[in-house]
C-alpha cells in the first residue's frame, strides 16, 4: 500500500469511526447515514484511491475541475455529486457526469438541467439547496433558496422532464440566526425536509454535514454528509 493510500484509508476510517459514533450517540442505525467524500481540488489518483477503498460516492464543486477527473475516473463504480453554486451555463457539462446536482436553487437553473437532461436522457437528481441564512426572498451568501422558496421549486423540480426530486440540502451558515448554531441548523432542515416528504413522499435525502459538523448533522437526522479535508488532508490552495 502506498504512502497515499495508506493516509486516505487511515482518515477514512476514522471518519467512520466518527459517524459510527454520532450515530450511537443519536439512537441511530449506521446504515442511515451515507458517506459522500468531497474530492474538489485533489487529483484524479486520490478518487482511484477512494474507488479502490470501497467509497462509491464523490462530490465537487467547480465543473473545470469536474469535467476532467470523471472522464478520467469514467471506469470506476462511482456516481457523482455536483455540490457548488452552478451556473447555467455550466449545465451541458455537468449534466454529462453527475448523478445528483445538490445546489438546485432556482427556476432557471431547473429548466437548464432539465432541457439537457431530456437531450441526453439522463435521469438527474436534484437536491433543493436551503439557505439558512437568507431572508423571506433573498438567496444566501454561499447560493441556495430561501426556507419559503422550498415548496415552489420543489413543485418546478418534480415536474420538470428528466429530473427526480431527491431531497434537501444545506451548508451550516456563517451569518444569521443559526450562525455558530450548527444543530439547530441541521434541524431546521429536517423540518423542512418533513414538510416537503408530505407532499413527495420520495425525496427523503437530507444532505448536511461536513469536516467539521457532520455529528450535529447526524444528531438532527441527516440521511448524508460531505466530507472532504478529514478524509484526504487539508486542501491545497487553488491555483
Amino acid at each position: 500500500m502506498t504512502d497515499r493510500k495508506t493516509e486516505i484509508a487511515t482518515n477514512l476510517a476514522h471518519v467512520e469511526d466518527r459517524i459510527t459514533a454520532a450515530c450511537v450517540a443519536a439512537g441511530r442505525k449506521r446504515e442511515e447515514v451515507t458517506l459522500i467524500v468531497v474530492t474538489k481540488t485533489y487529483p484524479a489518483s486520490d478518487v482511484r484511491i477512494l474507488s479502490e477503498l470501497g467509497v462509491r460516492l464523490v462530490a465537487e464543486n467547480r465543473d473545470q475541475d469536474a469535467a476532467p477527473k470523471a472522464v478520467a475516473c469514467a471506469d470506476l463504480p462511482l456516481k457523482w455529486h455536483f455540490v457548488g453554486q452552478l451556473q447555467t451555463n455550466k449545465v451541458r457539462s455537468v449534466v454529462g457526469y453527475a448523478d445528483v446536482v445538490q445546489s438546485v436553487d432556482r427556476d432557471r437553473l431547473v429548466a437548464a438541467l432539465s432541457r439537457e437532461a431530456v437531450r441526453t436522457e439522463r435521469e438527474v437528481g436534484c437536491l433543493i439547496q436551503v439557505a439558512l441564512d437568507a431572508g423571506a426572498a433573498e438567496r444566501g451568501e454561499r447560493g441556495g433558496v430561501a426556507p419559503g422558496g422550498v415548496g415552489e421549486l420543489a413543485e418546478l423540480v418534480a415536474g420538470a422532464p428528466g429530473l427526480r426530486l431527491d431531497g434537501l440540502m444545506t451548508v451550516a451558515p456563517l451569518t444569521g440566526e443559526y450562525a455558530g448554531r450548527e444543530q439547530a441548523a441541521f434541524q431546521r432542515l429536517m423540518d423542512l425536509s418533513t414538510d416537503l416528504r408530505r407532499a413527495h413522499p420520495a425525496a427523503t435525502m437530507v444532505s448536511a454535514g461536513m469536516s467539521a459538523d457532520l455529528e450535529q448533522a447526524v444528531a438532527a437526522g441527516a440521511t448524508h454528509v460531505r466530507v472532504g479535508s478529514a478524509v484526504l488532508g487539508v486542501r491545497p490552495r487553488l491555483g
